[in-house]
């Protein structure tokens, strides 16, 4: 006699709440005010009521005078409301790194770079003095640090060298920034000691947005006035409209976003199986009608054409890749021969685009281009013409979905030519089933000419605290292993919750850097790195000695490849390699590898 095995519960909305510190007092405050108030609690699910959106989504904060809220370039998920009091957005100039818990690297000369060789500590991971203080200070790491606040220490000197703006009680902001998965685009403080807000992280925030017209039409308002303008400037063709012409384009641009906002995790659970990470979501299918552009925004798409029972890889997307443009001019030029998109479109992690209609780049774009702008007409095996459509579950939507082409206005056909002669369709597949594409600095390393002699790994200890910043092992695809260092990425997803802005871009040359200063050691970043580059390591004083918190635990911090920020010369490993087998390199466009694989 069979008998049934009890199974867990399936995983449910709040299994993980936002805080665990919000009451039904609370609640009930939030709910007797703007604009929760002005929500129809009807309109909500029964699975995901207004009530249980503001307990389980949203968490209250207060602020003392001067308390930064959110950093200029941070990567945030949340956005805020002003219940109490008011806080002061920077406008510009932008604050000093040192003043909102970064550091602007020194650069070493060449002297510096040589004397490093014998003076570096004979420990690894030495906190030098000024950070052993500021370890100590804070007592402890990990989940209890993460409410660690940063300070502006001179208000009048920001206020008169900086110009800012008042942020009133009941103004929302860092909501674009939480949507759409982009750096915050200002600093911004608490004006008044005992400021009070509301952040509601993304997932409440997309409920709220679905479930009440004017919250959205608010935040639709608001993107278009303070970013969709700026974003459209973006595009080349956008360059020959009027601004009348441009104003209609802007108000019927609509946004989207697709796939998860937290694929990290569950890119690395696919790793750790064994199991394909190549089942994205399709935006959009080959044969499907084009009906509108689309540009990439952020995030990562990729580009599929059928062969055979499946789909090949034949480009990725990334920020500012456009698509659809040309099969929408070939048609406006060619009704007669009108064709289909050509390729599908299918999202790798998340991604945030911008739509424009077809009828409007029909109307108002094509006809101001000069003639030698327009891409040349697109040919397909049956001469052209290639119809009916397929039907498609986007072809009526609001949203005009469609599929892309890139910004440089290179047909389809010659990317395609590019990617299979060049770099070879197997590569392609390995860096998208990776989502290597996401690094700007990623260490290539050719396993044909590597001796495995290490100096690399000797070079990164020697500049480093003689702790190197990466592990020589990585996945492979024929004789190319793509090593486990930080690559720098063009969406850096390890900078989402750090709480004091430790893990962030470098001003000068953009690449992500940690201050062991203001690391608190919450492990936020390593966790959320898909690629394991960031490792939590134990830090000692000058006599070898582990440093230990207040609580009895080995303080941690978080080290990463810096790309030798502050050396002379570049990164130390490559330069180290006597056998030319490694390179840093940009892996959102093909050209770099094409020519390293070619060289």
């Amino acid at each position: 006699m069979s008998t049934i095995a009890s199974a867990p519960d399936r995983p449910r909305r709040w299994d993980a709440v936002f805080s665990d510190d919000i009451t039904e007092a609370d609640v009930q405050r939030l709910m007797a005010r703007a604009p929760f108030i002005e929500m129809n609690p009807e309109s909500f699910p029964r699975s995901a009521p207004l009530p249980d959106v503001l307990k389980n989504d949203s968490r209250l904060h207060r602020f003392k005078k001067g308390e930064i809220i959110v950093r200029e370039g941070d990567y945030g998920t949340s956005a805020f409301l002003i219940l109490a009091g008011s806080a002061r957005v920077v406008i510009g100039p932008s604050l000093p790194p040192a003043d909102i818990g970064r550091r602007e690297p020194a650069r070493r000369g060449i002297f510096r770079a040589l004397a490093q060789l014998w003076s570096n500590a004979r420990e690894n991971e030495v906190a030098r003095q000024r950070e052993r203080r500021s370890f100590l200070k804070r007592g402890g790491t990990g989940k209890d640090a993460k409410d660690a606040r940063i300070v502006l220490q001179d208000l009048p000197r920001v206020l008169d060298q900086h110009r800012t703006a008042i942020i009133e009680e009941g103004d929302f902001f860092g909501e674009i920034a939480a949507l759409s998965r982009i750096p915050r685009t200002a600093t911004i403080f608490a004006e008044e000691d005992g400021t009070e807000l509301l952040e509601i992280r993304w997932q409440g925030l997309r409920d709220l947005m679905r479930y009440d017209p004017k919250l959205r039409q608010h935040i639709d308002r608001v993107y278009r006035e303070r970013a969709l303008a700026t974003y459209l400037e973006e595009i080349p063709f956008m360059r020959f409209l009027s601004s009348e012409a441009k104003k209609q384009v802007m108000d019927a641009t609509q946004f989207e976003t697709y796939g998860d906002y937290d694929w990290s995790g569950d890119y690395k659970k696919l790793v750790q199986s064994g199991a394909s990470a190549g089942h994205e979501q399709t935006i959009a299918g080959e044969g499907d009608y084009p009906n509108g552009v689309i540009m990439v925004r952020s995030g990562f798409a990729r580009m599929t054409q059928r062969y055979g029972d499946g789909h090949r890889t034949l480009n990725y997307l990334g920020s500012g890749g456009i698509y659809g443009f040309d099969e929408i001019a070939h048609n406006w030029r060619r009704p007669d021969r009108a064709i289909a998109l050509q390729h599908s479109l299918r999202v790798i992690g998340y991604t945030h685009v911008l739509v424009i209609p077809a009828p409007f780049i029909e109307r108002l774009v094509l006809p101001s281009l000069p003639k030698d702008w327009l891409p040349p007409l697109l040919e397909t095996e049956d001469g052209g013409t290639q119809s009916p459509f397929t039907n498609s579950p986007f072809t009526n939507s609001p949203f005009g979905k469609t599929s892309f082409t890139d910004a440089s206005r290179k047909t389809v056909a010659v990317k395609k030519k590019e990617s299979e002669a060049v770099v070879g369709s197997g590569m392609m597949e390995f860096l998208t089933q990776n989502r290597f594409f996401n690094g700007t600095e990623t260490m290539v390393i050719d396993m044909d000419r590597c001796t495995r002699c290490d100096d690399c790994v000797r070079a990164c200890a020697s500049t480093h605290d003689n702790n190197p910043r990466f592990l020589r092992s990585g996945p492979i695809h024929d004789n190319i292993m793509v090593a486990q260092a930080c690559m720098h990425c063009a969406d850096p997803i390890c900078m989402i919750g750090c709480p004091t802005g430790a893990i962030h871009r470098d001003a000068f040359g953009g690449e992500v850097v940690i201050n062991p200063v203001t690391c608190i050691g919450c492990t936020a970043c390593a966790n959320n790195c898909p690629y394991g580059a960031i490792r939590m390591v134990e830090i000692r004083d000058e006599d070898g000695n582990i440093l230990i918190a207040s609580d009895a635990k080995p303080i941690v911090k978080a080290t990463k490849c810096d790309l030798c920020i502050d050396q002379y010369g570049g990164p130390a490993c490559e330069r180290a390699c006597p056998h030319d087998a490694m390179k840093r390199m940009n892996l959102n466009t093909l050209d770099d590898l094409a020519a390293w694989l070619n060289r």
